[in-house]
C-alpha cells in the first residue's frame, strides 16, 4: 500500500502586480493559512517519506511555511514543473513516476487538478465518505491524504484509493473561514 498526501497550495495575492500567474506569491491569509496546516500536520504524527511540487511560487511558498510547522524542514521538495495546472491525468502520470522506495509521498500542486485527482482515485461508492466533502470544494491549503491499494507507484490507477483524511483550514483554524477557501 501507498499512501499519497494532496497539499493544495495556501491562497495567493492577487494584490501584486505579477507578468505571469506562475510568480503569483501568497496573500496574507494564505501565509497564515499554510502555517495552521502545517501546525496541525505536524500535532496530527503526519510523515512524508518525500515531497514533489509545483515550483509556481506559490507553491514554494505555502512549503515554505507548511515545512516547518508540520515539522518536515528536513526534507527537500522535488519540484516538478508538470504539476503547474495540471490536469488529473497527468497528476496521475507524475505520481506513476514515483520511486517505489517512498511510501508516503506529499504533493502540493494546484486545483482543479488536485480536486479531480482525488474524484479520480477515490471511487464514488459510498465507502468513503471525506470524497463528498472534497467533491463540494478542495479549498487552498486544504491537505487530504489518500491510501493508495498499490504496491508500486506505477500501478496507481482510477479507482484505486481511499480517502481516509481530508482537512481544510477553516478546519484547524476558525478565522480561516469558508469565505476565505
Amino acid at each position: 500500500m501507498k499512501r499519497l498526501i494532496l497539499l493544495r497550495h495556501a491562497k495567493s495575492g492577487w494584490d501584486d502586480a505579477v507578468a505571469r500567474d506562475y510568480d503569483r506569491p501568497l496573500g496574507e491569509r494564505g501565509r497564515t493559512a499554510a502555517t495552521s496546516i502545517g501546525r496541525w500536520a505536524g500535532q496530527s504524527g503526519v510523515a512524508v517519506d518525500s515531497i514533489i511540487a509545483s515550483p509556481a511560487v506559490r507553491c514554494t511558498e505555502t512549503l515554505d511555511l507548511f515545512q516547518p510547522a508540520a515539522g518536515m524542514a528536513t526534507i527537500e521538495p522535488h519540484w516538478d514543473r508538470r504539476i503547474y495546472l495540471a490536469s488529473s491525468a497527468t497528476l496521475i502520470d507524475v505520481v506513476r513516476d514515483l520511486d517505489d522506495e517512498n511510501v508516503v509521498v506529499l504533493m502540493c500542486g494546484h486545483n482543479p487538478g488536485m480536486e479531480d485527482l482525488i474524484l479520480d482515485l477515490v471511487p464514488d461508492d459510498g465507502s468513503t465518505p471525506l470524497r463528498d466533502l472534497a467533491e463540494e470544494q478542495f479549498p487552498t491549503a486544504a491537505l487530504a491524504t489518500i491510501e493508495l491499494d498499490v504496491a508500486h507507484w506505477r500501478d496507481v490507477d482510477n479507482r484505486c484509493g481511499r480517502l481516509v483524511q481530508f482537512t481544510r483550514p477553516r478546519d484547524v483554524d476558525d478565522s480561516l473561514g469558508p469565505e476565505d477557501d
